[in-house]
């Protein structure tokens, strides 16, 4: 055991509730004694679990066993708790270019610029998402998340570009945009649309009584399936449904961008 680290799990033995740990788990990390480096984030992130750099170094530490689809989830926490952590927004922008989608890749590096426009690294990986494929070498996708290393596609990766159930739905409940089919291959999107407005107010109502302002999202976890419902825009809604086979973590995502993409559908003109 070399000093630096002796040092670190002694400082941290002393002092249990010491945010050594980052440091600890890091230096475990980058000399790749992974299983020892999880445990030490993971111990931490007992201690602290609204500690975005804590989900952070976890993702990465994750990421280098390529265990892509923790990684995802862990990097998809830390923005819960901090949507502009730069280093979580380059995180998920290396996973979806590894999974071959450059646009999200894009869309997650040019959020991680507007969070930390000094970090020189975030430019340069976006000139060469430009020219690189998603099969390039490891030096294009390394630059978008210097700290994690090279991976095949994830699970996770590779179930965000399978279909998705999306229904976007006025106010008054009539359906804009978007199919959903049951699991007969039945059509509910038009029933779907008009429970959509109840819901959408209802939970407006809610938050209003609460005192907490306006709602963002909605998730509901069933046997059968997750949900995530959005308000791109007032005076309407967006249903996002996936199977148990996407994370909710992921679903929160995916959810994020379709509402992006409904709000400019509707400022268009539709």
């Amino acid at each position: 055991m070399t000093e630096d680290i002796r040092a670190l799990t002694a400082r941290l033995a002393e002092e249990p509730g010491s945010l050594a740990f980052l440091e600890l788990g890091e230096t475990l990390r980058r000399r790749g004694q992974l299983d020892a480096a999880l445990k030490v984030a993971r111990g931490g992130l007992s201690r602290y679990p609204k500690l975005v750099d804590a989900h952070d170094l976890t993702a990465r530490i994750l990421c280098d066993r390529e265990d892509l689809h923790a990684a995802f989830e862990a990097w998809a926490e830390a923005l819960r708790i901090d949507p502009l952590h730069s280093s979580a927004l380059k995180g998920i922008a290396f996973l979806y270019f590894r999974a071959g989608d450059a646009v999200a890749a894009r869309q997650f590096l040019e959020r991680a610029l507007e969070a930390d426009p000094d970090d020189p690294a975030i430019p340069a990986a976006l000139g060469r998402l430009v020219v690189a494929p998603p099969s390039a070498s490891n030096e294009a996708a390394a630059a978008s998340t210097p700290t994690a290393s090279a991976a095949p596609e994830s699970s996770a990766a590779a179930a965000d570009r399978a279909e998705i159930n999306v229904v976007l739905a006025d106010g008054q409940g009539m359906r804009l945009r978007g199919t959903l089919h049951d699991k007969g291959d039945r059509d509910r999107s038009d029933a779907v649309a008009a429970e959509l407005a109840g819901v959408a107010k209802e939970a407006g109502r809610t938050a209003r009584f609460l005192e907490l302002g306006g709602w963002e999202s909605i998730a509901i976890e069933s046997p059968d399936g997750h949900l995530v419902v959005r308000a791109p825009m007032s005076e309407t809604a967006l249903l996002v449904a996936r199977g148990n086979d996407v994370p909710m973590a992921q679903l929160h995502l995916l959810a994020e961008r379709a509402a992006g993409e409904a709000r400019a559908w509707l400022e268009r003109g539709r």
